[in-house]
């Protein structure tokens, strides 16, 4: 008969969080109740689970016993002390009375009594501790106190965290193994709780959030007329034809009476060591097939289009650049990087001439040209205001940051890796209906996908979210803001 003593603590209910990283801020707030939480708030659970599996034992033995997760009461009270770790992060050192071990002890006893099949004594009938021991094997019965004890005394010993503790983040940091070694039911047992809390925010000054001052970065891309003038040429180009150049090589761009080239290059890249020696491949540099176009030098790196104008079919150049220091990725700022490339076809475009017979395939149901520029300027209008708007909330926020102190837990940060719906979920207003909405909508995605979901939980955050952006609102109205295009 092979017996299988199984522990394992559920302390994950496999439900991806979709809520934005957001702070427990306290403000005066101007659109909540009186007994309403201001937003910005973390995703905490009043409540941390706490569900292992049953021992299994022939027929499930000792079950009931241990299936329970409620705070039972206890002959005792359990030793708890607690210690503040960084990241918001709490240690509780947990010490269990002989009294209770044994509570635990005869309970698990009492079950396996009532569940085994002993030979000699009938279903229901109390076994003998030596002859069940005998039956049962003393590990097995040793191993299914430690379970009990664990399941009834750690509800108590997260008393002292509660209404702090973040959801999934409790873990028993005492290996089983060390428990199970000396683990007698006359003696203590002791186990180590790892829980991260709810973050303490710390306003640097009164206030301070009521008059923010914020400098608003604006990329000039985003600029409607910009943009606009941008798209209209996109699709201008898509209607004309690519023709190889078979007579000269690849020409500059001039915007005023030039249409560019687009030329296939294959792209190789090597930083430079001080000593001018060749160093590591640059994986981000480097392409194959790469379709180029010369009205896009703008967007490569400086001189990079300047260093291949004049390069044939089949033809390779090579020659040293510098990343500059604004560059995106910040491993690459600063460095030399010596550039190999090989054009594999060079095309030019023979574009037709632009003007409103062109209009219902640049835009369908426009026309005329005039028509088409209107409504793609009123489109980048509408784009430009909303990246003017996540800009400022960006600005905002990062504002917050420096007059707040804060110690964010861990467990934070890798919910948001989880997170599936934040970024579109900000875009809310928040009425009760679009809030019953998204839920319901959010639910239609879990069962879509065949995943666990807990709608009351998802509400939650949906909420929180929702909050979040109204905060948002509040602090645009309130702060100065200046804008300035980069």
């Amino acid at each position: 008969m092979e017996l299988q003593s199984i522990m394992t603590v559920h302390l994950n209910p496999s439900l991806p969080r979709f809520s934005s990283l957001s702070i427990p801020i306290s403000l005066s707030n101007p659109f909540y109740s009186k007994n309403s939480t201001s937003a910005l708030r973390l995703s905490i659970s009043r409540q941390s689970h706490f569900n292992p599996k049953p021992l299994s034992v022939s027929s499930a033995a000792a079950s009931s016993a241990i299936q329970t997760d409620k705070k039972d009461r206890l002959p005792a009270n359990v030793k708890v002390t607690e210690t503040k770790e960084p990241n918001s992060r709490v240690r509780l050192s947990v010490e269990v009375p002989p009294i209770v071990c044994q509570d635990c002890y005869k309970r698990v006893l009492d079950e396996f009594s009532k569940q085994s099949k002993v030979p000699g004594f009938r279903p229901g009938k109390k076994v003998p501790e030596n002859i069940l021991l005998n039956y049962i094997g003393e590990q097995h019965v040793k191993r299914a106190t430690i379970e009990s004890i664990l399941r009834r005394t750690l509800p108590h010993a997260m008393s002292s965290v509660e209404g702090r503790a973040l959801k999934d983040s409790v873990q028993i940091g005492t290996k089983f193994s060390e428990m199970d070694e000396d683990f007698s039911p006359q003696d203590f047992l002791s186990y180590v709780v790892i829980v991260d809390v709810a973050p303490e925010v710390k306003w640097m000054s009164e206030n301070a959030y009521k008059n923010l001052k914020v400098v608003v970065e604006i990329d000039n891309e985003i600029d409607a007329q910009r943009a606009s003038e941008a798209e209209l040429r996109r699709r201008h180009k898509a209607l004309g034809a690519l023709k190889i150049v078979t007579d000269r090589g690849l020409q500059q761009y001039l915007k005023t009476s030039q249409v560019g080239d687009v030329a296939v290059l294959d792209i190789f890249a090597t930083t430079i060591g001080k000593d001018n020696s060749g160093g590591e491949k640059i994986p981000f540099a480097e392409k194959k097939g790469f379709s180029f176009d010369t009205e896009d030098g703008d967007y490569l790196i400086p001189g990079f289009l300047n260093s291949i104008i004049g390069i044939q079919r089949g033809e390779t150049k090579s020659f040293p650049l510098l990343f500059p220091e604004s560059w995106k990725q910040e491993n690459l700022r600063g460095v030399y990087a010596q550039f190999t490339v090989e054009c594999k076809e060079l095309f030019y475009r023979d574009l037709p001439e632009l003007n409103d017979s062109l209009s219902d395939k640049l835009l369908p149901g426009c026309s005329t040209l005039s028509q088409v520029r209107e409504l793609i300027l009123q489109r980048c209008r509408e784009v430009e205001q909303t990246a003017r708007e996540q800009a400022t909330d960006n600005a905002i926020l990062d504002q917050l940051c420096k007059l707040i102190d804060i110690d964010i837990p861990q467990s934070l940060f890798e919910e948001q890796g989880r997170q599936l719906y934040g970024a579109r979920l900000l875009e809310l207003q928040f009425p009760t209906e679009e809030l019953v909405k998204e839920v319901e909508n959010s639910v239609a995605e879990f069962k879509r996908h065949n995943q666990e979901y807990d709608e009351e939980h998802i509400r939650e955050q949906v909420q929180d979210i929702l909050e979040g952006a109204k905060v948002l609102e509040w602090l645009r109205e309130h702060a100065d803001i200046e804008y300035i295009t980069r």
